[in-house]
């Protein structure tokens, strides 16, 4: 295979993925004026059906600008040797492999921001505004950047460094020790991340004393599940969107409840859902996605270490000398089509973990009341009732609404 052989399969993967997602865009919108499904006629009245109607559109119109805006610049990027100019501008700061790579990435990572900050503003301050979501202030916006970019520079360029150390001193078997970092970087984020990371960007404060708390302590006496952490965030600053979710193990498991969440549920509808997150640990859902993940990172680095230092990735992308941080760029490309796969059998597996969580929600608790809950939350997010089914399964981790109710419903 020639350099310029592999060069036009790169654009080809690049293009056809696009014309993928956007072929499942076109089928998802082709449904948005379906009938309502009996089950779900209680979710809307009129004006609230044809807010959401034009939410999706809106969305949708938003979506297909942004992703042709997306593959242009992409494109262009790679027909103008984009990599090779960055690739200079990295050598001409350093001769050192590992600051060759992080002002390599520094710089894509930076521009990239730059280029989709005005789509996000755009996206926060004039549609979710616009339907009535948007909490967020410009002040916020802006601390909100620069705490990501800050925390993509300290995690992922600590981490980034060190795998590259480790490529330089250990050769093809660079992705053992690399492993090895990743998935105990993974197993800490997963215990502490309710303690190190949401608190820069929301306040976070136990549960008072009061019915709701009681009715939880009430429920999980019940359950057999000891549960000291319950949480409640502030998720109002930002949106009027409500959630709940659970995080850790052992001492360190929690539950993190939305004051929107709070705000739009009754008591019953809230342990309802705090049930079904229950219902998660209790079926070791995380677990399982914990180690899944880390094997699949696994095999992913060790595919990585076979084809990373090849010459014809960095020739491909007219880059003059061959190295780790185009080995990167190259193979990822090439893997992406891998990922897809790996995607979309991760996408079932926790649709299924859901309707499990519904189940055990509904074994141990109330199914009409976690039925409820998931409507409001329909409700109040605009969601939509009718996606395409092929959309679905290329993109749903949980079931559909229809389907989560007609299973909680037998």
């Amino acid at each position: 295979m020639t350099p310029t052989t592999l060069f036009y399969i790169f654009i080809a993967i690049l293009i056809i993925n696009f014309i993928i997602d956007k072929v499942l865009d076109f089928l998802n919108a082709k449904h948005f004026n379906d009938p309502i499904p009996k089950e779900l006629n209680d979710v809307y009245e009129k004006d609230e059906y044809e807010k959401s109607q034009a939410y999706k559109k809106v969305n949708a119109k938003f979506s297909t600008i942004t992703g042709f805006f997306s593959i242009s610049v992409t494109l262009a990027f790679f027909f103008l040797d984009g990599f090779q100019f960055i690739d200079e501008i990295a050598r001409n700061y350093s001769e050192n492999s590992i600051l060759i790579t992080l002002i390599f990435f520094g710089i894509i990572v930076l521009g990239s921001d730059l280029i989709n900050t005005p789509f996000a503003y755009y996206k926060t301050f004039v549609i979710e505004e616009r339907f009535g979501f948007n909490k967020t202030t410009k002040k916020l916006f802006i601390l909100d950047k620069i705490k990501g970019l800050l925390m993509t520079a300290i995690i992922g360029g600590g981490i980034l460094a060190l795998i590259t150390w480790f490529y330089a001193f250990a050769g093809s078997n660079f992705w053992l020790y690399a492993w090895i970092l990743v998935a105990v970087f993974s197993l800490f984020m997963n215990m502490f991340y309710s303690k190190l990371i949401v608190p820069l960007f929301n306040k976070q404060s136990p549960l008072e004393d009061g019915e709701l708390k009681s009715a939880i302590e009430e429920y999980a006496t019940k359950v057999g599940f000891t549960l000291d952490n319950i949480f409640v965030i502030d998720g109002s600053k930002r949106s009027t969107k409500a959630n709940a979710y659970f995080s850790g193990f052992g001492k360190q498991k929690r539950i993190t409840l939305y004051d929107t969440l709070i705000n739009d549920l009754e008591t019953e509808e809230i342990v309802a859902v705090l049930a079904h997150e229950v219902g998660h640990y209790k079926r070791k859902h995380i677990v399982f996605n914990l180690i899944s993940s880390i094997l699949l990172t696994g095999f992913t680095l060790w595919l990585l270490s076979l084809f990373v230092s090849l010459p014809i990735f960095s020739e491909a992308l007219g880059v003059s000398k061959t190295s780790f941080h185009i080995g990167l760029i190259g193979f990822g490309i090439l893997y992406s089509p891998i990922s897809e796969i790996t995607g979309l059998f991760m996408n079932l597996m926790s649709r299924k973990f859901e309707y499990q969580a519904d189940n055990y929600a509904k074994d141990t608790y109330k199914s009409n009341a976690l039925i409820s809950s998931l409507k409001k939350i329909s409700k109040n997010s605009l969601s939509n009732l009718t996606p395409h089914k092929a959309y679905v399964f290329m993109h749903y981790s949980h079931p559909t609404l229809l389907q989560r109710v007609q299973n909680l419903m037998k």
